[in-house]
Formats: C-alpha cells, structure tokens, sequence
C-alpha cells in the first residue's frame, strides 16, 4: 500500500532467502487456531519465539485502512480523515476530521525516506503532506483538479524533494516529481480503468502497482507502466510489497499469495480469508486479511497466528512493536 519502510531487523543477509528460488509470497486461519503450518521448511520467520498478538487501545472506533512508521513513531489514518500515532502514553489522536477540517476519509499513507513527513490519501481527491517534527499539516488536495476516491499512496525521496504516487478507484495514477507541488502532477491508466488499491515503490520512480482484476504493473519510470501478469489470476489483488524488478509479492482472494522472481509467478493459498496487506523484512514477510487472520513465512514455511480479534486487518507494519490496523479502529500490537 505504501513505499517501503525503513527495515527493523537487522539480520544479516546470508540469513535471509530473497533469491528468486524464494517461492512464497509474504503475507485460513481462524482466531484461536494458532501456529499453523501452511507449508513445509524451516527458515527464518517475521517475529521471535513466544511473541503474542494484542489489542491495544485507542481512542477511535473508525476503521483503520493503512499503518507506517515515521521518525516519530507508527501512524494509523482511516475514516473521517482521523490520524492517529503510538505516543510514549499509547495511542492518541493527531487528527480527528483529516487534511482540511472536513472530515473526508482517509484510505492510505506513506512516509518520506527519512521518515520526517507522513503523506495521507483518501477520498474526494485528498492529498496532505504532514510534517511530524511541527505537527502541521499541508493540503495538496485535488491534483491535476481530479476528485476522484484515491484507493492507494507511495512516497520516495526525502522531505521536500519527494516523489509523490497516488492511485484511484478508476484506475489512474497521479504522479508529482516536484514534491506534490501544484503545476507538478500528470496522470497516466496503466490499464482497464479497475480500481487500483495498492503501490509500492523500490526507487525513486520505480514500484509496482496491483488491480481488482488480479493485475499487476511495473514501472521503470514512474511514468510508463507494463503488465507483468498475473495470467488467469480469477481474484482481486489488494496489497503488494516489492523489493526489486524481480522481488514482488502480491497478496488478494481466497488466500492467494503470488511471488514472481522476474520471470514466472508462483502461487500459494492460504485458505479462504481475503489478505489486504503484506510487507517484507530481512527476517520475513507477514500478511492480513479478513477475519483478523495473520501470517508469517519465510524460507518456504507459512505460519498462521492466534489473534484476539475475527475484525478485518487492512494494513500491517512490521517492527518493535508490529502493528496491524483494521475495522472498527482495531489496532493490535506483537513485540519482538
């Protein structure tokens, strides 16, 4: 859903399979079934031994639909345009009606390469640059005058010198390489006009992007966007994570999670709950989904964990804590 963030485990790389043989993708298990071994292997996992889920509270009911980490700490936004951030306290409200005062919802987020501005997207057009040393907030609202429901974030660069992507419901990508300043925005439709709900990017113009006709584009460029597959694909994708042009992993219905090393995907199912997310690390990759499910995998093994809640997850960022945000402002937290 958002650019990469910055790494939190420090593994070393001879530790961690990210060669194309890597067959599984990042991220059904219902709450309470536990460790499920989806398929077999040993290797490197997401968390350490004897972590535990928990709901931790907060001070909204609204659904939560994406997660960063800043330099200040982890951001949540959802509906209303509320904003909110784990605080030395727990979590505590930044914004409680959006980017201008309006209250329009809030579907993604993405943060600067040094995590010094949180950029927010959502509905009816807005865009906002936040900046959380100074807790003010800055309207980029409407690009290219266009209003549509923008479904999907990502932000490269450093504060000021950012490359901002946003992606709709009707299929377009609104792209500024003049951090998101007016006068600096062009659109491209990197395929049929289906709601685009999730981007990613591993360069400065380079990422990915997923539809809900189980496709999923490449661009070089940030300009100019090729299908790279997936062929019969029969779900709807909703999240991706992709370290590279050959390092992609792409999650959607009925459990579907897709690798593809550059030339060919590969396929594996993890039951019948819808995934909404996935994000990779050095120590693994974890995806969420609906019924509150949570995988974790790596090094050929997917895992299944006990949750304390059956609400949707939308978004995951992995970390210490890792947290993972859904519906009815649900957030839960695992310690390493």
């Amino acid at each position: 859903m958002h650019a990469r963030p910055p790494h939190f485990f420090g593994v070393p790389p001879d530790t961690a399979d990210m060669s194309g043989s890597f067959d599984v993708s990042r991220r059904q298990a219902l709450s309470g079934i536990g460790a499920l071994v989806v398929a077999g292997g040993v290797g490197y996992t997401a968390f350490d031994d004897g972590g535990s889920w928990r709901v931790a509270e907060t001070p909204v009911d609204v659904s939560l639909h994406d997660v960063v980490a800043t330099a200040d700490g982890r951001y949540a936004v959802g509906d209303g345009g509320v904003i909110v951030t784990r605080g030395e306290q727990g979590w505590e409200t930044v914004r409680e009606t959006g980017v201008t005062g309006d209250g329009r919802d809030l579907a993604a987020a993405s943060v600067t390469e040094d995590g010094g501005r949180l950029w927010v997207a959502g509905a009816s057009g807005v865009v906002g640059e936040y900046d959380v040393a100074t807790d003010t907030m800055t309207s980029h609202a409407a690009p290219n005058d266009d209003t549509d429901d923008y479904r999907a974030l990502a932000v490269t660069g450093v504060a000021d010198e950012a490359n901002v992507y946003v992606a709709d419901a009707a299929g377009h990508v609104h792209y500024s390489f003049g951090d998101g300043a007016t006068g600096t925005w062009d659109a491209v439709t990197p395929g049929s006009g289906a709601s685009l709900p999730a981007l990613d990017c591993y360069g400065p113009r380079a990422g990915h992007a997923v539809d809900t006709n189980g496709t999923v584009f490449a661009t070089a460029d940030g300009e100019t966007w090729s299908n790279i597959g997936v062929e019969d694909a029969n779900v709807d994708f909703y999240g991706i994570d992709g370290g590279a042009a050959d390092d992609v992993d792409v999650v959607g219905g009925n459990g579907t999670v897709r690798r593809y090393d550059g030339r060919t995907w590969s396929r594996r199912d993890l039951g019948d709950a819808t995934l909404r997310d996935v994000e990779r690390t050095e120590r693994g990759v974890v995806a969420v989904g609906d019924g509150g499910v949570v995988f974790h995998g790596g090094g050929g093994s997917w895992s299944a964990d006990d949750t304390p809640t059956g609400a949707t997850l939308r978004a995951v960022a992995v970390g210490d804590p890792t947290v993972a945000v859904g519906d009815g402002g649900v957030v839960l937290e695992r310690t390493r």
